[in-house]
């Protein structure tokens, strides 16, 4: 993996001549920092702030519980990636050895998480929320939906610095957007960006969601979230076929996040053609009481009175 991290990258579909090799890290003041924790922590917060500025008014949900929201589910969602990974973790051997050694498990920095798992937990932090505030679930995880769309189309990359998360094919060789891996003394090979397709899928999946929520009412609560359910579970059900990496439910033949994905779109599939049948159901967002801004306007007036008396008072 280290040797792997220093190879040179390339895409022929952007030209024969066209290579990079960005590093996986760097220091500050003897600390290593990752470019991955940096790409994730970036589509955090590009996460929140989309939030923060967009969807708290489209869905009724008040930026105070959001950042509630976020106290319990990051720490969850972190909590369940690692466990998931390290649960589901085979090596060469079949061994996992984090069950053999579970204080390795505490060891997050040396890698290894796994995306399923943290929406088990940041989902946990929702719900615990939601019942702790009073405030509905579905219009929270409703919002959660989409920043996840961000932060994962955006912490994809961190793959790419990384130089993992890639597939491989029969037919890669022909492949008009293969991506060309060289480490340092042997020849170059090609793989499936894998992370780039996902990203991909995610953005256009994002997009497709935000023009959706302008221009349609939503059914019911949560409905945006099990669109974000069905559509990442289509294309992970598709894109995992072709990782070299997978964690294996039975080795060479289920991959675990795989079966996810497929048990994960048609949950998501039955519970909105389910859900979506009762017609004229009254959202969280329609039963909030809106602000009127005239109080503002007439504080600002008086405001304004005071200050010319004071200064007619004064010049006298």
């Amino acid at each position: 993996m280290d040797q792997l991290r220093q190879a040179a990258i390339s895409f022929p579909m952007l030209g024969e001549g066209f290579s990079v090799c960005p590093p996986a890290s760097f220091q500050v003041f003897g600390k290593t920092i990752y470019l991955y924790g940096l790409i994730i922590a970036v589509g955090f917060f590009l996460a929140v702030l989309y939030n923060v500025k967009r969807n708290c008014r489209v869905f009724g949900v008040s930026a105070d519980d959001l950042y509630d929201a976020l106290i319990a589910a990051v720490p969850l969602g972190i909590i369940g990636a690692r466990l998931y990974y390290c649960l589901t973790y085979k090596d060469a051997a079949g061994l996992n050895p984090y069950l053999q050694d579970p204080v390795s498990i505490l060891r997050i920095w040396e890698g290894g998480l796994a995306i399923y798992g943290g929406v088990i937990g940041g989902a946990l932090g929702m719900i615990l929320t939601a019942w702790r505030k009073k405030i509905s679930l579905g219009a929270l995880v409703d919002c959660g939906g989409m920043g996840l769309l961000i932060g994962q189309a955006i912490g994809r990359w961190g793959n790419f610095t990384n130089r993992e998360a890639f597939g491989w094919s029969e037919n890669v060789d022909r492949l008009f957007c293969r991506m060309g891996l060289t480490v340092p003394g042997y020849e170059t090979f090609y793989v499936h960006p894998t992370f780039l397709y996902e990203s991909l899928w995610n953005v256009i999946g994002f997009l497709a969601l935000h023009f959706w929520t302008k221009r349609h009412r939503r059914r019911f609560d949560g409905e945006v979230f099990l669109l974000y359910l069905a559509w990442y579970g289509l294309g992970r059900m598709l894109i995992e076929g072709l990782r070299t990496d997978s964690l294996w439910l039975v080795p060479g033949v289920i991959r675990i996040s795989q079966l996810l994905a497929a048990v994960t779109l048609a949950a998501s599939v039955v519970l909105l053609l389910v859900l979506g049948r009762k017609k004229n159901r009254v959202l969280w967002a329609e039963m909030q009481p809106k602000q009127d801004p005239a109080p503002a306007i007439e504080h600002t007036q008086e405001t304004e009175t005071e200050a010319k008396q004071e200064d007619e008072d004064e010049n006298d």
